[in-house]
């Protein structure tokens, strides 16, 4: 069984990737329902963090419940990274993880992120600070490299491991590729399979079914699976996965009622969180895929997204769940929403 640091994890665990503006507390919180064995906060600016924004100190935030719970910061200066070390250290998360893989242009632009993977020595330096300035265990999350040519996991991925990382999440795509195509395990298997790679290796992207994981796991090794976008809306992802894993059963899809009561749990906590205007707004990119598959949903969608009081948005639950209270979902793929202004993954 994996273990980053003193914290054991399941064999073969699920990880609910740290996404901007969607791992929230609130989505957490459904996630961990369903069987998400690892979650991290959103990513924090490091830079933020320093400077005390609201924002950024709020993603600090999270409960008990949630253990084992990461933090996600970024950043690409060396005092600035140790700096918000010391102050997430201050909330008591079981680890810290540096995000060098987030492909939007503004933290690209700013040398953090996927921009560390084109200067080595930096990344090198950035997580030696982390690590000297707090005693949480500390990931990384990254990508294959910057582009098609350059792409060079396989070093940082060594030299993340002689600094003293202890476990690597590994997104199969490189920063120019942002979402496009599809994700390449294969430089992922290289680095499982590497025999001087002892950390835990964690595998990302274009994980979207119970069969896709459990191939992905037999073929490239890996030690455990991060979900992103496949969660959104779709918490169920988690549980699925883990039947399928551990003795090949296929379960049902949620039904309506389980997943109406799924998105006002949601919906309410997101409220309780942040409030009736940013709750309220942030929540309208789950609905797509809490009611995917029901035939002619399109117009309760646009109503659920337009509407801004939390009365209202129940009341159209409530007018889905009676109108739609005899079907029967089939298993379909998960649609996998793109954010690539919010960096998700």
């Amino acid at each position: 069984m994996p273990k980053i640091g003193p914290v054991s994890l399941p064999e073969f665990p699920l990880l609910l990737a740290p996404m901007e503006d969607v791992s929230d507390p609130p989505f957490r919180a459904v996630c961990k329902d369903n069987g998400a064995d690892l979650m991290y906060s959103e990513f924090i600016s490091s830079e933020g963090l320093i400077r005390d924004a609201i924002k950024s100190r709020q993603k600090l935030d999270f409960s008990e419940e949630e253990r084992p719970f990461g933090i996600q910061i970024f950043g690409g200066d060396e005092e600035a990274m140790a700096m918000s070390a010391r102050i997430c250290e201050t909330v008591n998360p079981d680890l810290l993880d540096i995000n060098f893989g987030c492909p939007v242009k503004k933290v690209v632009s700013k040398g953090a992120g996927a921009g560390v993977l084109k200067d080595i020595q930096l990344m090198v330096r950035l997580t030696e600070a982390v690590i000297k300035s707090t005693k949480l265990p500390v990931t990384v999350k990254t990508r294959l490299g910057w582009d098609e040519q350059t792409k060079n996991i396989e070093e940082v991925a060594e030299r993340m491991q002689d600094i003293g990382v202890q476990a690597l999440s590994i997104h199969g795509r490189t920063r120019s590729q942002l979402y496009k195509g599809e994700a390449d395990w294969t430089l992922i298997g290289k680095v499982k399979n590497n025999p001087r790679i002892q950390i835990p290796i964690f595998g990302n992207g274009d994980i979207d079914s119970p069969q896709k994981a459990l191939d992905y796991k037999n073929r490239y090794g890996v030690d455990g699976i991060m979900i992103g976008r496949a969660a959104i809306g779709y918490p169920w992802i988690f549980r699925e996965i883990k039947a399928f894993l551990h003795n090949g059963e296929i379960l049902p899809a949620p039904t309506l009622e389980e997943r109406i009561r799924v998105c006002k749990k949601h919906l309410e906590k997101s409220l309780d969180w942040k409030g009736p205007v940013v709750g309220i707004h942030e929540m309208r990119r789950h609905y797509t895929n809490y009611l995917k598959g029901l035939p002619g949903i399109k117009e309760y969608r646009y109503r659920l997204v337009t509407l801004n009081e939390p009365s209202a948005i129940n009341a159209v639950l409530d007018e889905v769940s009676e109108n739609y209270k005899d079907y029967e979902f089939e298993r379909s793929a998960i649609e996998l929403i793109n954010y690539h202004e919010k960096c998700p993954l």
